[in-house]
């Protein structure tokens, strides 16, 4: 029956990360999946996690199935979240929002949605991207292409063959962008980047969909979301796909969602609605304790504020390990360029290793990063960054 079927090659990241679990050597060092770890490089929980999860454990209730759409106190607090709370979409009811299993689940929602009635339409991602956007759009049945994005020459974005490709392309066409944190680069646009795409997206009638997998990770929580409430507030209708993931330190909980900012509250019903039929087709309805975690720290001021306080030193730990491995690099590799680690946002950054110096470093130092050289700085520590300094010389030199 199943002679037909071809083996599965593995997500190249899971893959890896795989590997390095089966890994007998001591002193290896996973800078591999997209996960902070703190400086004793554990999984942490939040402290304002930890004291919801407490709280809600008094308030032990029976557990129904959630509506499709999620819950209405979770999808409340990610708009506002997302789009501040005072902002005119939110108060205006102008947006769509689903809960869903994480990112993914996110992309993957908006995604069928869009095919449904835009089946002709073009998904274009940047070049490079996360390996998992083009196989989502993909398995909703789009083609899905790509868009200049990092020039490895300065190590930022080649933002004027970005401009001319995205000038050229037919009406409707879906663009996938990063709002903050770029994975897998960690370079960003700027916000005057940002506003010289918002009048073409417009002009060429082009479908934004931002992916906000990190927000809090780069700048802060509303720096980070800088992007969707500039289109919000230029009037445009987009989608935006968050995760919790890493903000909470929730990654098993699968805590997302989908929103979609609607030219009309009757829009946004009916695009809610139809949503609500995606949800149903994929996994009827999204799970219960993970989203009310998050709910309730956001609902909470006490806990708000401590969690955004935690959040700020998650972030201020990352930029001090990527000070940590540049000055490293520079004391070791004198004369060589590696301003980028410093310019570089988020959780990410590109080494500007070759796919076969990635290798070498597994090889030969136990350090483990994605062949397409990027790295997780959050798996770096006080106790590892020399290391993966010294290893990372190495094989530059």
């Amino acid at each position: 029956m199943f002679e037909q079927v071809e083996a599965y090659a593995g997500d190249p990241i899971l893959s890896l990360n795989e590997d390095f679990q089966k890994d007998p050597r001591s002193n290896k060092i996973n800078l591999s999946i997209g996960i902070y770890f703190d400086d004793a490089g554990r999984l942490p929980v939040m402290n304002a996690v930890r004291e919801a999860e407490v709280e809600l454990t008094r308030e032990i209730i029976g557990r129904p199935y959630l509506p499709m759409e999620g819950g209405a106190d979770y999808r409340v607090a990610a708009q506002k979240l997302l789009f501040g709370a005072d902002s005119e979409v939110v108060t205006s009811s102008r947006i769509a929002s689903v809960q869903t299993l994480g990112g993914s689940g996110g992309l993957k929602v908006g995604a069928d949605f869009l095919h449904t009635y835009y089946p002709d339409s073009k998904v274009y991602v940047s070049n490079p991207t996360w390996d998992n956007h083009r196989a989502l759009f993909e398995g909703a049945g789009f083609t899905v292409d790509t868009y200049p994005y990092y020039d490895p020459a300065t190590g930022g974005v080649d933002f004027d063959a970005m401009l001319t490709t995205l000038s050229g392309l037919a009406p409707n066409s879906i663009v996938l962008l990063h709002a903050c944190c770029h994975n897998p680069t960690g370079v960003d646009l700027s916000q005057e980047q940002w506003a010289q795409l918002i009048p073409l997206f417009r002009e060429r009638k082009l479908i934004p969909y931002l992916d906000i997998a990190y927000q809090g990770f780069g700048d802060g929580i509303d720096a980070d979301a800088f992007a969707l409430r500039a289109l919000a507030e230029a009037g445009l209708v987009f989608f935006v796909s968050s995760s919790y993931s890493k903000s909470f330190s929730l990654y098993g909980e699968r805590v997302g969602a989908l929103s979609v900012v609607c030219a009309s509250r009757d829009d946004a019903d009916r695009v809610l609605g139809q949503l609500k039929a995606a949800v149903r087709r994929n996994y009827s309805s999204p799970p219960t304790h993970g989203a009310r975690i998050v709910a309730k720290v956001l609902g909470t001021p006490a806990l708000r504020d401590a969690w955004e306080a935690e959040l700020a030193s998650m972030r201020e730990r990352i930029k001090n390990m990527r000070e940590a491995l540049h000055a490293g690099l520079t004391k070791a590799l004198p004369g060589r360029d590696v301003e980028y680690f410093l310019t570089q946002r988020g959780m990410f950054s590109y080494t500007g290793l070759s796919p076969e110096q990635v290798d070498e470093l597994r090889e030969k130092h136990g350090v483990y990063l994605v062949r397409s050289g990027r790295m997780c700085v959050a798996g770096l520590n006080q106790g590892n960054v020399d290391a993966v300094a010294k290893a990372m010389a190495a094989v530059l030199a």
